[in-house]
């Protein structure tokens, strides 16, 4: 039951087998269970899985039921309530978005301390890494609980005093290509990901003069150092209206051009019926109102 409940949440045996620490012969305790059962669990077809409807109707009793099954046995431990609650976000998130606003939190909240974990590393909530997760993805996660922050897009960004410096107005899509182009790695974390490349193909549809395919002049592999560099002065850069929210909105950052590229969403991502629920709630509470 464990194996297939790991292998319908990852889509995949082998991230299961690798999470569970077995062999990939975890295909064998699927098979089994699928034997006990009298039916097929997953369609067997070329990757990724796909659960049949008896699958699909098996997948989320055995879920939740391995979420309170570990949820009482934290309760049997009597964690520590009073230990902060640990809040796993990406870097560039956490920086921008939510350690701005943590005065807020502890108004709010004096009695609940906060943990905060900025890292582009996935922690696994189910393993204990964190109480609570941001995760930044086009659809809620599998297998945990989740409520939307925000959507974000993605503008081609600057300081006003870089434009300011050149003296000429920007017009045109292809007038961009005057200025260093400022760039950061993705990591191949999202094969769609809002990069300059992509920018530039879809700007040339309203500017066929555009070059698509012109190199950026400054790269960074931290989103962050890209956003300081672009904070200084050095260039233009693809980056989150979310992220750079307050810039934005006090003036030291401006959109270059309105031609925008969609992106992904902003999750509070929590396990169902975790052991820290009562200590979760005001911070879930907090997330859905703050500004």
């Amino acid at each position: 039951m464990h194996a297939f409940e790991a292998g319908a949440r990852h889509g995949s045996f082998k991230a299961a087998a690798a999470e569970l620490g077995v062999t990939p012969a975890i295909s064998h305790q699927i098979r089994s269970l699928e034997e006990i059962c009298g039916r097929k669990l997953f369609q067997r077809r070329p990757r990724p899985l796909v659960l049949t409807s008896a699958g699909a109707r098996l997948f989320p009793i055995l879920r939740n039921g391995f979420d309170l099954l570990a949820g009482s046995l934290a309760a049997v431990a009597e964690p520590d309530v009073q230990s902060p609650l640990r809040v796993t976000s990406p870097n560039a998130f956490a920086s921008r978005w939510l350690v701005p606003r943590l005065p807020k939190w502890r108004v709010a909240n004096p009695a609940v301390p906060l943990g905060i974990i900025g890292t582009d590393a996935v922690l696994d909530l189910r393993a204990g890494a964190a109480d609570v997760a941001i995760r930044y993805t086009r659809r809620p996660p599998l297998g945990v609980a989740a409520q939307e922050v925000c959507l974000d897009s993605f503008f081609p960004i600057c300081s006003p005093r870089l434009l300011a410096s050149d003296g000429r107005a920007i017009v045109r899509a292809a007038d961009l290509l005057r200025y260093p182009l400022i760039h950061f790695d993705w990591m191949n974390r999202y094969p769609d990901a809002p990069t300059w490349p992509r920018w530039l193909a879809t700007a040339r549809s309203i500017d066929p003069d555009l070059v698509p395919d012109k190199a950026w002049d400054l790269s960074f592999r931290e989103e962050l150092h890209a956003i300081d560099a672009v904070v200084a002065g050095q260039g233009i850069a693809i980056c989150s209206d979310v992220v750079v929210g307050r810039e934005l909105e006090n003036g030291s950052l401006v959109k270059a051009h309105p031609l925008s590229l969609p992106s992904y969403s902003f999750y509070v991502v929590w396990m169902h019926h975790g052991p820290r629920s009562t200590i979760m709630e005001p911070f879930l509470a907090w997330m859905r109102t703050v500004t």
